[in-house]
């Protein structure tokens, strides 16, 4: 039997959100060699088998590139990652690249190879902090523009956040279908 709210009466109680929690607990922190697992752990649940960087790949971004790994800590657990590497090129579908090949520090680009958040913890704003700092991160550090590659459903989210879509890319990586984003600093 359903009934009307009358004018004393108060609206049903709504299931908690996460989203309604704020995130004043979370760190956004450069990556330290003892993030390896966690890392690799959320790379590994956040992406298809033919997508995720394998252990080895980010151990290698972890210690050749460490600014340009963010993590997102809350509770003392690294729960998010953002990870990079710099060039001076525009074309970044190298699938190479991923594994630093040509990376260059002092490159004009910087490139996002992975933004990925546990899926526990996901639907927070957790990957949203974390791209924020990085970009802020990336502009401290002098570079030009932020490059990645996403796959469709996600351009929405990169344009909202100020990236320009610049098309499909001739990258193949794990046989799927990507997009060009670009953010100018």
């Amino acid at each position: 039997m359903r009934m009307a709210l009358g004018k004393n009466s108060k609206p049903p109680l709504r299931a908690p959100n996460w989203t309604d929690k704020p995130m004043e607990n979370i760190t956004i922190r450069m990556v330290e060699p003892d993030d390896l697992t966690a890392c690799h752990t959320i790379e590994a649940r956040s992406f298809p088998p033919l997508e995720a960087a394998w252990t080895s790949a980010l151990r290698t971004r972890i210690e050749t590139y460490p600014e340009g790994y963010l993590v997102a800590e809350l509770e003392n657990r690294v729960v998010g990652q953002i990870n990079s590497g710099s060039t001076s090129k525009d074309d970044i579908s190298d699938a190479e690249f991923k594994q630093l090949v040509g990376h260059d520090p002092d490159g004009e680009n910087i490139v996002i190879f992975s933004l990925s958040v546990l899926p526990e913890y996901r639907n927070r704003g957790i990957a949203t902090r974390l791209l924020d700092g990085f970009v802020n991160h990336a502009r401290d550090m002098g570079k030009h523009k932020v490059l990645l590659l996403c796959k469709e459903d996600l351009v929405p989210y990169y344009q909202r956040r100020g990236f320009a879509h610049g098309g499909l890319s001739a990258s193949t990586h794990g046989g799927a279908v990507w997009h060009s984003m670009s953010l100018a600093l």
